[in-house]
């Protein structure tokens, strides 16, 4: 198993393989997750949230999700806006 996560997680500064982006899903609605590299993120495009990617490990926790407030955000390379208030 070790092995196996080796392998998968080879290309920790880029963010994470793609055979590990394609074996992922959203924890809310368990559908696939697209992978940004603008953003070093996994996005969720069925609820519109975005989880971030840190040091080469998905953060697949919902309260590490940002919710994307607009179609633009879902469509875009830019990093989500966030409230900072």
């Amino acid at each position: 198993m070790v092995r196996r996560s080796g392998v998968l997680l080879k290309k920790v500064a880029a963010g994470i393989s793609s055979r590990l982006a394609e074996i992922l899903v959203c924890p809310l609605t368990k559908q696939p997750l697209r992978m940004c590299d603008k953003t070093n993120s996994l996005i969720s495009d069925s609820i519109g949230v975005s989880y971030p990617i840190v040091d080469g490990i998905p953060r697949l926790v919902p309260s590490d999700g940002i919710i994307l407030h607009s179609d633009q955000d879902l469509n875009s390379s830019d990093p989500p806006q966030t409230n900072s208030s």
